[in-house]
């Protein structure tokens, strides 16, 4: 398929100015690409820490907290993307700080580690650690923990779909949303969808194979990929509501309709937007076209109105 007869306008330009990434040959290059400088806002106060996971391996964390905040706030635990292979929690820096200029939140962004050199689960169960962490310690950093959500967008969107169950089936903390935004979520590649995106310039099959096989080296074809390929997880009941949203140029377009196909019938309330004409992450690639900006601000409102939903839910006594 050729993208660019499909190409929502908004995004012909910027594509055209996108680079190839090519995996596995390509990922250390990959990694030292910064994001732009900027400043942080002066309403948002970034502060860093450590957390230690499962093996006492140390977690870096960033934590955004609005300033001169007067009572305990909502947290947001966001797990950045990049194919599980790539990426830091820099590169959100300023999607963090609208959700917590937006959403009245907290935002908490762990650095989990990446395969290949730390292959499943080594990067879920860093973000289990530090959910734990904050269902412990919020309270030290001004949050409340009977009100925390996850997120994250592509790989985090599949690391935040497997916490979720990971989080459940463990009886972790409990979780009042979830923004599993174009989740990685199936190793297969059998979808028409992982057929049709092959463009390197955007997230495509090949570069989404290489990285599975990466992420699930150590496990065979018995193992259980419930919670390394959340698609596959035999039951979604007991699950927090979700908002999810992928473009129509996606790899992951098909998976994503399947997943929330999935919670509907175990009837998790869900909110799903499919765009015309996008790619994979389309909204971080070009942030001013307007669909991006109405794809980003969607999500916002969606965790923005959950936590509201969840202190009237708390007023009733539900």
């Amino acid at each position: 398929m050729n993208i660019m007869d499909r190409l929502h306008p908004e995004l012909v330009q910027i594509l055209g100015q996108m680079s190839d990434i090519k995996l596995p040959s390509d990922l250390e290059q990959a990694r030292k690409i910064k994001p732009n400088p900027r400043k942080h806002v002066d309403e948002v106060e970034v502060t860093e820490t450590y957390v230690n996971s499962y093996d006492n391996h140390k977690i870096f964390v960033r934590i955004y907290s609005p300033k001169n905040k007067q009572n305990k706030l909502p947290v947001l635990m966001w797990i950045h993307g990049g194919g599980y292979v790539m990426g830091h929690p820099d590169y959100d820096d300023e999607l963090c700080e609208e959700f917590v200029l937006q959403a009245s939140c907290i935002v908490v962004a762990p650095a989990y580690r990446l395969a290949p050199e730390h292959p499943y689960p080594a990067g879920l169960e860093d973000c289990y650690s530090t959910l734990q962490w904050i269902g412990d310690q919020a309270e030290t950093f001004g949050g409340d923990a009977s009100a925390i959500a996850i997120g994250g967008g592509s790989a985090g969107g599949g690391l935040t779909a497997a916490l979720a169950l990971l989080n459940r089936d463990r009886k972790g903390v409990k979780l009042c949303y979830q923004l599993p935004l174009y989740p990685m979520i199936d190793y297969r590649n059998i979808t028409a969808s992982s057929y049709e995106i092959t463009d390197d310039r955007i997230w495509s099959r090949k570069n989404n194979i290489e990285a599975w096989n990466m992420y699930l080296a150590d496990l065979t074809e018995q193992d259980d990929r419930g919670y390394a390929s959340p698609l596959h997880a035999k039951s979604y009941a007991g699950l927090p509501p979700v908002y999810t949203c992928v473009g129509e140029l996606d790899a992951f377009r098909d998976e994503t309709i399947q997943y929330v196909a999935r919670l509907s019938e175990a009837n998790i309330p869900v909110e799903f937007h499919l765009y015309p004409g996008c790619f994979h992450s389309f909204e971080r690639a070009e942030p001013n076209a307007s669909i991006s900006i109405q794809a980003r601000q969607s999500y916002i409102n969606a965790l923005a109105n959950a936590f509201k939903q969840h202190y009237i839910n708390i007023g009733r006594g539900e």
